[in-house]
């Protein structure tokens, strides 16, 4: 398990994607300003910075992270409908982070496609060793599994909105973890892309939290990196 450090509540992102939805359902706009599908997608006028194209090719990878370990999981324990249906989310977030690199002109670190093969120069070593490591916790019963899903989404939820630690641990000139992320950004697509991964993420992470709850009990679950405030506003508790 990773330990983070992250100095901004996500209550306060949450309740701000809250707002900025309810913006866009009355405006009649969509989530990622329309830019669904890779061949409707137009190269963008304004470049990324260093910071914001590192934070974009994490994501990449972690989102593949994400479908690839679900599948696996799937495979593992095939009864489950919980993994099915939220590695095909996965595959979607993965690829509309891809689709965003492609438009501003930035290489995908993913050379291959295959599950637990993570080919990024500069993090793929990190994610092949955090697949491995998951799919070792999981294989143990299917509850470990339920609560190594609840851990990727909590993870994803912190990382999406600043620097993770493997980030800010190489020499990259990047120092703090409000330099990238969804705190740093200010290209609308890409706070929107941020918006819609960090929804997808609560969605899934209350969906493994009734699974686990359904078997320990319910408001049994604890969170394994989120505060519990957040935890708790995320559950609606």
């Amino acid at each position: 398990m990773i330990n983070q450090t992250y100095k901004k509540p996500l209550l306060i992102i949450l309740l701000f994607i809250l707002f900025q939805s309810q913006l866009s359902v009355a405006g009649g706009g969509q989530s990622f300003r329309g830019r669904g599908g890779g061949a409707g997608m137009q190269q963008q006028t304004a470049n990324l910075d260093f910071n914001e194209a590192t934070h974009l090719i994490f994501m990449r990878e972690e989102e593949k992270l994400a479908r690839d370990v679900y599948t696996m999981l799937g495979m593992m324990y095939p009864n489950s409908v919980v993994f099915g249906r939220i590695d095909d989310s996965e595959q979607v977030h993965t690829d509309r982070v891809r689709q965003t690199l492609e438009a501003y002109g930035v290489e995908d670190p993913n050379t291959n496609d295959n599950l637990g093969i993570f080919t990024g120069e500069s993090y793929g070593e990190y994610f092949t060793d955090k697949y491995d490591a998951l799919i070792s916790q999981a294989s143990s019963s299917e509850l470990n599994a339920l609560y190594v899903g609840a851990l990727i989404e909590e993870l994803d939820m912190l990382d999406i909105q600043r620097c993770p630690d493997v980030i800010l641990e190489q020499d990259n000139g990047i120092d703090s973890d409000a330099e990238c992320g969804l705190v740093y950004t200010d290209q609308p697509d890409v706070e929107n892309l941020y918006e819609s991964l960090l929804r997808g993420s609560a969605n899934h992470l209350r969906g493994y939290v009734r699974a686990i709850e359904a078997v320990i009990g319910e408001g049994a679950y604890a969170p394994q990196l989120l505060s519990q405030a957040d935890l708790d506003e995320i559950l609606g508790r």
